[in-house]
This record gives structure tokens, C-alpha cells and sequence, in this order.
């Protein structure tokens, strides 16, 4: 006689990064946690739904996960929520500056070591997207230093190829609080861009075409 293997149990607290169409009675999720990393879910959805809370993008949750193939599939087994930062969909540049950070974490591999950091560099960088306060400045630190933890040498390598003016700005731009940011959208935007391009050529991170 074949016994059956265990569900596999799993509690996590993580942020809601994407999600698919749902598909018959399931909803899928993508979350990242600090403890696991990148994971999708399955949450069901409907009048038999046993979680009764309905998940958005952005949101914190705590999450106890089943597996029942030895973690290939986890479906959500109960949800809570932690935080909603609904202030970002209030206004549509904080909703795609949101959404290009949420894309940056899960297209891009991020190391054991480095989810606890990301974690945390999450909860920073949608706190201050929740305020609604210079989201471009709030995503170019946060994909400053979610680089930087990576261990990509930007003080040492893409620093020295800016003009003085622009290092000031960056300088500015990473240890001013987003309340006291005067820059011109515009620089931030060229800023951006610059970044970027330095890290795609220079490094495996990839961004949006």
C-alpha cells in the first residue's frame, strides 16, 4: 500500500507583487517574503473560499501556505493583512513607479542571502510610495540601493562616470527625505535611465524594455 505524503505547511509574511487573471475558482499570486524568497500561490476565490480576505497589489500579509507536492504548488490556506498601501493607487505616476519596483524584484534573481534585504527594502520603498511624496525619488533609491545590496560597486563604478553636477544631485537625491526633494521630475527620470543603462550593461539585472 502507497501511504500518502504530508501536506507540506509553510507561515510566511510577504508583499503581494503580482497576480495573474483568475483562472476556474484560483487566483494566482506572486509574493515575496524575506524568508522564502520569490513564491506564486494560489488562492481560492468565490463563495467557497475559505480566505475571506481578497489580496492586492502592494499589500503585506501574513500567509500560512499547503502544499500537498512537496512545495511545487502552495495554496493559500489562510491570509491576513498586515498593511494595504492603498495611497498608491491614488495617483497614477505613484501606481507605475510602484509597479516598475515590484517588476525590478521579480524579474530579477535575488540570492538567499539577500531576501531579508529585499524584504525590508520592500516595506521602506511601498511605505514611501504610499505617501503619494516624490514616487520617482522613492524609486530611484530604492533601485539605487536595492543594487548597491546586491553588490554592484555603484559609489565606485557608475558614480565616477556622472558630471559633478549630477553626483551632487544623486547625492541629494538618496540621503534627502522625499518631503524636502526639489529636483525637477525630469533629472530624476535622466537619473533613472542612467542607472539603469549602467546596470544592464554592466551587470545581469534586467528592467523594462
Amino acid at each position: 500500500m502507497v501511504r500518502a505524503v504530508p501536506a507540506l505547511s509553510l507561515s510566511i509574511d510577504a508583499f503581494v507583487l503580482d497576480r495573474r487573471p483568475p483562472s476556474d475558482a484560483f487566483q494566482s499570486l506572486l509574493v515575496f517574503s524575506a524568508t522564502h524568497g520569490a513564491l506564486w500561490v494560489m488562492q481560492r476565490i468565490g463563495r467557497r473560499a475559505a480566505t475571506a480576505l481578497a489580496m492586492d497589489l502592494f499589500d503585506e500579509v501574513t500567509l500560512i501556505l499547503e502544499s500537498s507536492n512537496q512545495g511545487r504548488t502552495w495554496f493559500v490556506r489562510e491570509a491576513r493583512l498586515i498593511t494595504r498601501h492603498a495611497g498608491i493607487g491614488r495617483g497614477y505616476a505613484t501606481l507605475q513607479h510602484a509597479a516598475a519596483l515590484a517588476r525590478l524584484i521579480t524579474r530579477n534573481a535575488i540570492t538567499e542571502e539577500g531576501w531579508s534585504g529585499t524584504a525590508r527594502l520592500l516595506r521602506t520603498a511601498l511605505g514611501a510610495l504610499d505617501t503619494g511624496v516624490r514616487p520617482d525619488v522613492a524609486r530611484f533609491k530604492a533601485t539605487f540601493v536595492f543594487a548597491r545590496d546586491e553588490g554592484h560597486p555603484l559609489q565606485q563604478q557608475w558614480l565616477p562616470t556622472l558630471p559633478a553636477d549630477d553626483r551632487t544631485q544623486v547625492a541629494t537625491l538618496l540621503n534627502r527625505p522625499l518631503a524636502e526633494q526639489t529636483a525637477a521630475v525630469e533629472a530624476v527620470t535622466r537619473l533613472q535611465r542612467r542607472l539603469e543603462e549602467f546596470l544592464q550593461g554592466h551587470t545581469e539585472m534586467s528592467f523594462d524594455d
